[in-house]
């Protein structure tokens, strides 16, 4: 199959919405993955695990009725889910694939040609497959509407990029992409399963701290941040992976974990909060000038009415 095509591959993917800057934005909405469901008894595994191949995906849990993030492992004949601080996510060198040379792919920020791994959209038999659920029984009972899964930091080697595509002359959509220097949020509505493209630019160790939100209709927000281990390429060992360790990883809503996003070090606040900040300053100083000029018409209203010759000769 021609490069583009492997990339450009119509998806497994339920109803997802993306928010993006401050709007949401509807994601197109492939053909859903026939027959997912998850038992509301699927129990959670203990012990550390090493995942390379076969259907994974995140989601939203609760254990012990606290809502949590975990790994649902699917590469068993009875499903379980997991912890992601005992599960590496190992993406072998049977992943790597040549970056299109087509400018479609720019946002990659790698050059065309260039091997990279790429945890596909449609399952290759040699890759873990890994994508994300809201099909808990618990979660959908609870939520109001759906979940927000927001990347909030990536230390690693290299750059992260996720990103959805319906069809080979079908835009790519973009959800995560580790050189942008703020959280990045998506909305997944409830009961769906979706896979998308994760494509890795140097072979190390990824941690890729993820927190999913929902509102329940309790009217109670809940929110949980969890880190992804990734072990990627052949040479990369995955004990270093269950070893490694990422600062701050329950950041505070909107910010990035420390060494997030690129691995560029981390963002005091995010640009978001920044930008809100100002605009709320400028607007202050203006509505200030405003106050003192009518204050200081007011002033000279009153000196020339105490003044009755003032314009006579």
């Amino acid at each position: 199959m021609p490069a583009i095509g492997r990339w450009a591959v119509v998806g497994v993917v339920a109803l997802v919405a993306v928010v993006a800057a401050q709007a949401p934005a509807a994601a197109r909405q492939p053909t859903p993955t026939p027959g997912q469901t998850i038992a509301a008894d699927q129990p959670i595994a203990t012990g550390r695990v090493v995942l390379d191949v076969g259907h994974v995906d995140i989601g939203p849990r609760y254990v012990d009725d606290r809502w949590t993030l975990l790994v649902h492992d699917g590469t068993r004949a009875k499903p379980v889910w997991r912890s992601p601080d005992d599960t590496v996510l190992r993406v072998s060198d049977a992943a790597l694939q040549a970056v299109p040379d087509d400018p479609a792919y720019a946002f990659l920020g790698v050059d065309a040609g260039k091997q990279v791994h790429v945890v596909p959209q449609v399952q290759n038999q040699d890759v873990v497959w890994l994508g994300w659920n809201t099909q808990d029984p618990q979660v959908m009972e609870s939520i109001q509407r759906g979940a927000t899964l927001s990347l909030l930091g990536v230390r690693g080697p290299g750059t992260l990029t996720m990103f959805l595509q319906a069809g080979n002359f079908a835009a790519p959509q973009v959800l995560w992409r580790s050189a942008e220097p703020a959280a990045q949020p998506f909305w997944v509505e409830v009961n769906t399963h979706t896979h998308a493209n994760w494509v890795f630019s140097e072979p190390g160790v990824y941690l890729v701290t993820v927190r999913v939100s929902a509102d329940l209709i309790s009217g109670e927000a809940v929110s949980a941040t969890r880190t992804l281990r990734f072990a990627v390429g052949d040479a990369t060992g995955t004990d270093e992976a269950f070893a490694a360790t990422v600062d701050n990883r329950d950041a505070p809503a909107g910010e990035a974990a420390t060494g997030a996003v690129g691995d560029a070090g981390p963002s005091p606040f995010p640009m978001a909060v920044v930008l809100t900040g100002a605009a709320l300053l400028l607007t202050a100083v203006l509505v200030l000038l405003l106050l003192r000029g009518r204050q200081a018409k007011r002033r000279a209203e009153r000196e020339r009415s105490a003044s009755p010759l003032e314009g006579h000769p």
